[in-house]
């Protein structure tokens, strides 16, 4: 200070260039959460090394726009090399955060900045996600089209701040904010509103996720017949729209999802081979594969035993027992005695 005014003096200085001091590595590594997207940790480790993700698209040799979300489906090499060199984190467990192994890769959001109101995102989020983490973060699950609502809350996604109305866009920050507020106003993204989606719609969805995660796992790559039919809801749905579900907003395929419920599962089973439409109208109708395995041991937990058996013997995890008979099964499935059944199961109510 100098004088009677209160006047600070600043000393401006050149020096080294970041990628000079930080030559061997980084100078804060950032350990992925089990489920987190790609994207969303590489947008941590940015922030948390001060640069700002508009920014550190340029420390990775790579141009701005949507560079993290396409790194979520395809990265290269020498960026993952680089990656892996400078944090302590290994290279398979960085590869381990993309989405372009996923089985249900069909079923991903289209990369698209700017949408209209009624048209897909992106990316969406749950609010009470980001209020619960202690650094908030983004799940792979919401970037498929073929997710709804949170299973962990049972609120609805979103796919908007709901201040402005404009989608997820934390690769275009150019300040050292956190991905959970928008980057166009600032609304702290965990204050949004709540929003709600029936019962129904939410057992169904959790149905359509472990049909698809059965029947993936016999046909990927190639897309299944029942990502095709979950592609073709809108037109199920009758909802006068003739987009596939990826190009539909959140609410929009909310509006799917709760129609569909309402209805028999039909546009779902019809036309598959027996043993798969049994498959399927179970799992439909217990409202997903571990509430069926579920239901199954507590049948045979109700009507097993005799009563002059004398001696009890020890209980048995029956739930996940079968859990463990169907993974083995796989991916035969239920072989010909399922595939004798030719009369369709009753619809579930």
């Amino acid at each position: 200070m100098r004088g009677d005014t209160a006047r600070a003096d600043f000393v401006i200085e050149i020096r080294e260039r970041y990628g000079d001091v930080a030559r061997n590595c980084w100078p804060v590594s950032v350990d992925p959460f089990p489920d987190e997207l790609l994207s969303s940790w590489l947008h941590r480790l940015a922030l948390a090394n001060g640069i700002a993700p508009r920014s550190f698209a340029g420390v990775l040799g790579l141009s701005e726009g949507m560079w993290s979300p396409r790194l979520d489906l395809r990265l290269p090499r020498h960026v993952a090399g680089l990656l892996a060199d400078q944090t302590s984190v290994p290279q398979e467990a960085i590869s381990a955060m993309m989405m372009s192994a996923c089985a249900s890769a069909p079923l991903l959001l289209p990369l698209r900045e700017n949408a209209h109101r009624n048209r897909s995102t992106w990316m969406q989020y749950c609010p009470q996600c980001f209020a619960a983490d202690d650094a908030p973060y983004f799940r792979p699950q919401w970037r498929l089209a073929s997710r709804v609502s949170c299973f962990a809350h049972g609120c609805g996604l979103r796919d908007r701040c709901p201040a402005c109305h404009a989608g997820i866009a934390t690769f275009d920050q150019g300040e050292l904010v956190p991905q959970h507020f928008c980057v166009r106003c600032r609304f702290d993204l965990r204050a949004a509103p709540k929003a709600s989606v029936k019962a129904a719609a939410r057992r169904l969805e959790r149905a359509i996720a472990d049909i698809c995660r059965v029947e993936l796992a016999r046909g990927w790559p190639k897309i299944g017949d029942a990502v095709s039919r979950v592609l073709s809801m809108p037109a199920a749905a009758d909802l006068g729209s003739r987009r596939t579900l990826t190009n539909l907003s959140t609410a929009a395929r909310i509006r799917c999802f709760e129609a569909l419920a309402a209805k028999p599962p039909d546009w779902l089973v019809n036309d598959t081979d027996s043993a798969g439409a049994y498959r399927r109208w179970m799992i439909v109708a217990a409202g997903g594969h571990d509430a069926l395995i579920a239901r199954f041991a507590d049948f045979l937990e109700t009507h097993q035993g005799s009563p002059r058996r004398k001696r009890t013997p020890p209980a048995a995890d029956r739930s996940a027992l079968f859990a463990a008979y169907f993974r083995v099964m796989q991916p035969g499935g239920v072989r010909a005695s399922a595939r004798s059944r030719r009369a369709r199961p009753p619809a579930p109510h």
